[in-house]
């Protein structure tokens, strides 16, 4: 086999090597089960801080619901009093004046019943404006959870583009030590000289300190990991492709994310939760009726051992006349707050519009880059290996294989971050769609549903405890 074929045959298996490194599995230090993306997105889903608060603030916002109902619910109140009460009577008499000196314990008990009958129309806008509010907040929830996703596709490509980079520096470092060793043989033999060991030794502390600090980005990476994701990895598994789950086209890509995206749905909401808190404002300016029961008894109230018990029903209205402006300008507030919602709508299609092309355009651009990368590791391989080749003949350098070897290794970590590049670019387009969840991603958890805690609490009537006992 001749030199150049051996030379080829050594390109090709690095070139192999230098692809399944990057593409497939990266191993860290300790050996255990591989967390592809998929097992990491789990964990983050399951434990990420963040996105539990923000379902923690849903619940919060389902309890606007019963608190709304209750404009149609009767409030009842038990009142009851005691008191001393010394009193001094003079009592003229044809048989002599006398003082007497009763002391009377006046004391009662007093239960309430009020119905409201009509308030504005108030209640039924108020019940309206609580389960929009309710829509709008499991919009937001889904876009924390597209956040939340997106962080965790960010921080495993992180570190599998570090760890990548530790390996490539870590051989950089293997082989700079084997051209200083073989530099220091030829200067030992005559054949070499010190310029080249020189050559050879700066080029070896070189690596050395990029090796450094890609362990220093390595251990950045893996604690952002530890905090999106809950735990720290041992292995780093594949990563999957989910370009099969974009539109076909750019203009359909838009299409979906203006129809899909939870930011531009969860306006759609705002909006109508504006529209009805307007409507509840204004009606603070109409009539007001409400049926009120009373049952009460007293005893010792006139005089000692005196009783009274009463029953009384009463149909109450109230018409508003003026409230110093109050009101007017609550309304006044309240519909511009609508129109600022109306606003944000745009903006918010605006926003995703531009998000959908931006990363597109992106994923686009690094496809090209990871073609580009890959050829140019190719060649940069080759390149090496004629140069190795070519030295042993007398005609190169070491400095020429060092710059060799270091234009591979750019190379090599360019091709990592393209790569890295393009399935970020590809989970921000997803996002964008509106389709980072768990439900299209497949990931193996159990679905966390809102609709759930909804349902437990929205017709309760009373009780302290919430729905999972606290």
């Amino acid at each position: 086999m001749s030199a150049l074929s051996c030379a080829l045959l050594l390109a090709r298996r690095r070139i192999w090597a230098t692809t399944v490194a990057v593409a497939a599995l990266i191993a860290l230090v300790e050996p255990a089960v591989a967390d592809s993306l998929n097992d990491a997105l789990a964990s983050a889903y399951t434990d990420n801080p963040d996105l539990n608060a923000a379902r923690a603030q849903l619940r919060g916002i389902d309890e606007n619901v019963p608190q709304a109902y209750a404009g149609y619910r009767p409030t009842i109140g038990l009142e009851g009093d005691i008191a001393v009460n010394p009193v001094r009577v003079f009592t003229p008499s044809t048989f002599g004046a006398g003082i007497i000196n009763p002391t009377l314990y006046p004391r009662g008990a007093a239960l309430t019943v009020t119905q409201p009958l009509f308030l504005g129309f108030r209640t039924e806008n108020s019940v309206k404006q609580a389960k929009n509010a309710v829509r709008a907040g499991r919009e937001q929830l889904r876009n924390v959870e597209q956040e939340t996703l997106l962080a965790a596709v960010s921080a495993f490509m992180g570190v599998i583009q570090d760890q990548v980079v530790v390996n490539l520096n870590g051989q950089n470092v293997k082989f700079l030590r084997e051209q200083l060793r073989a530099a220091q043989d030829r200067l030992n033999v005559g054949e070499g000289t010190r310029t080249d060991v020189a050559q050879a030794e700066a080029s070896l502390q070189t690596g050395i300190s990029s090796y450094a600090a890609a362990g220093a980005a390595l251990n950045s990476a893996l604690a952002t990991y530890e905090q999106v994701i809950g735990h720290r990895p041992k292995t780093i598994g594949a990563a999957d492709h989910v370009e099969r789950l974009f539109p076909k086209t750019k203009d359909a890509a838009v299409a979906e994310g203006l129809a899909n995206n939870p930011v531009i749905i969860a306006d759609q909401f705002n909006i109508d939760v504006a529209e009805y808190n307007v409507k509840v404002l204004e009606g603070a300016k109409l009539p007001s009726v409400q049926l009120t029961g009373e049952l009460s008894h007293r005893d010792d109230n006139s005089a000692k051992g005196s009783w009274l018990d009463s029953a009384s029903l009463m149909v109450q209205g109230t018409i508003p006349i003026y409230e110093g402006g109050l009101d007017d300008s609550k309304v006044r507030q309240a519909k511009e707050t609508l129109s600022q919602a109306r606003v944000q709508l745009d903006s918010a299609r605006a926003q995703v519009r531009q998000a959908v092309l931006s990363a597109w355009g992106q994923l686009e651009a690094t496809k090209a880059q990871v073609e580009a990368a890959q050829a140019g590791v190719a060649a940069n391989e080759l390149a090496l290996s004629g140069v190795i080749e070519e030295r042993k003949v007398g005609q190169r350098t070491t400095l020429d294989v060092l710059n060799a070897q270091q234009t591979l290794l750019n190379s090599q970590v360019a091709q990592v971050q393209a790569q890295h590049d393009m399935t970020i670019a590809a989970y921000t387009l997803l996002s964008a769609l509106g389709g980072l969840d768990a439900v299209t991603l497949k990931l193996r958890v159990h679905l966390y549903d809102p609709a759930e805690h909804y349902e437990l609490v929205k017709d309760k009537w009373f009780g302290l405890r919430t729905p999972d006992g606290r």
